[in-house]
């Protein structure tokens, strides 16, 4: 079984101030240090047990990519050990390792063998591997006549052939068309299932939610997070927006949950209710039932423009819903300090049964990115039951019509003599 322990891990690379310093320290004996070491990643701890998922998630230069590839054994580390038990397969950089001018089947069998296969049992799962990649007789055309998508498929083919006791996959699967990312992370479900551990590295937040256990935030080459999937993201999230004289906070909610808070605190949230019909604030709903998101902000200092968003989502944290103001041709302009407003969203409730939870942002234009005032998760907690529609299945209620007519001219002509 696949067993990850990485314990003190740090990878720094030597920048010299020119070239002429680089080749001194290199010719002249006892000279002094010439260069500095720039740190990409330091004290990295962590250990992953069999059979566990878990996603790394961080901003661009965090050190994502440097971590999975000295775990891959692609680059040594400065400092630090890492501990691996059992066959790993990885997907790092797209292409890594293929050779532009031999065919695909070239390139399949010589990964192969990279990956510890011999040589007849990769022509035994060759078979396997053109099915699964659907790249047709390109099998047998050189790799620098395939587009993107076509060497991810190629690649991913020949890592997964073979069940294997570690996965580690980077970013590689946000290459090609939706369906082969379908195709691939039903493999990627079939693997856990069978006991396979996963390293992933996504910025798609609904592939770490629906596959990882665990998720892991880097920030400046250090493990700022480790928790479930949600708070991670959440919390990831808020640092995305981050900004000077922006606050991030975390708390722990009286249900278990952790709620993430950031902004400038230019606007704020007051209160968020969920009213029925009859305005009277309700935590559980009936599917279909009519109801009223009733959000109350502040204003506390001047703003040139203000707009407002809500997140439904689900007890994984995956949005089933969202819209703010700015979509809605709705955003207040030139607003006063002191100023408050109260914003209602009438709807139905069309989701399924079960637990969700509202988000809320408070921005200057569409995005959070943009002058971030407030961002609260869990802002509200609600509850979805169904005892007066059709026992559906899914997660959204469409109220579906149905109607079914007999053909009746059809039977008559095949019973004809």
């Amino acid at each position: 079984m696949g067993h990850i322990r990485v314990t003190g891990l740090g990878k720094a690379y030597k920048q010299y101030p020119n070239r002429w310093a680089r080749l001194a320290e290199w010719l002249i004996p006892f000279s002094p240090i010439r260069h500095h070491q720039h740190w990409v990643l330091q004290d990295v701890e962590f250990e992953i047990a069999p059979g566990e998922a878990v996603g790394i998630v961080g901003a661009n230069g965090a050190g994502k990519s440097t971590l999975l590839k000295m775990i891959t054994g692609t680059t040594q580390p400065t400092q630090g050990k890492i501990e691996l038990q059992g066959r790993v397969a990885a997907l790092l950089e797209l292409g890594m390792g293929f050779h532009p001018d031999f065919t695909g089947r070239q390139n399949a069998i010589m990964a192969g063998q990279l990956l510890g296969m011999q040589l007849e049992e990769i022509h035994a799962l060759m078979p396997d591997i053109e099915r699964f990649a659907e790249i047709g007789e390109a099998i047998d055309h050189p790799v620098r006549t395939y587009s993107s998508g076509m060497q991810m498929r190629l690649a991913f083919s020949v890592a997964t052939a073979r069940r294997p006791d570690i996965l580690i996959v980077d970013e590689a699967l946000s290459v090609g068309d939706a369906y082969f990312q379908h195709k691939s992370f039903e493999r990627i479900r079939s693997f856990r299932k069978s006991g396979t551990t996963l390293l992933i590295v996504s910025h798609d937040r609904f592939a770490i939610q629906s596959i990882c256990d665990s998720a892991i935030l880097l920030k400046e080459g250090r493990v700022a997070m480790r928790g479930k999937p949600e708070p991670v993201l959440d919390y990831y999230n808020a640092l995305m927006a981050e900004r000077e004289g922006q606050v991030v906070r975390q708390e722990m909610l009286a249900g278990g949950e952790v709620q993430t808070v950031s902004g400038t605190g230019e606007a704020a949230i007051l209160s968020v209710r969920l009213l029925d019909e009859h305005e009277r604030s309700i935590d559980a709903v009936e599917v279909g039932q009519p109801v009223v998101l009733e959000v109350q902000v502040e204003v506390r200092k001047d703003v040139e423009r203000l707009v407002l968003g809500f997140i439904l989502k689900d007890r994984l944290g995956q949005m089933m819903y969202g819209i703010n103001t700015h979509r809605l041709n709705k955003a207040l302009t030139d607003l006063r300090a002191g100023e408050r407003f109260t914003y209602r969203f009438a709807f139905i409730m069309g989701l399924g049964k079960g637990n969700y939870s509202v988000s809320l942002s408070l921005s200057r234009l569409d995005s959070h990115l943009d002058r971030n005032f407030e961002w609260r998760d869990y802002a509200l907690v609600f509850h979805v039951i169904n005892s007066r529609r059709e026992d559906f299945v899914g997660c959204t209620w469409l109220d579906a019509t149905t109607t079914i007519s007999r053909d009746t001219e059809a039977l008559s002509v095949e019973r004809a003599p």
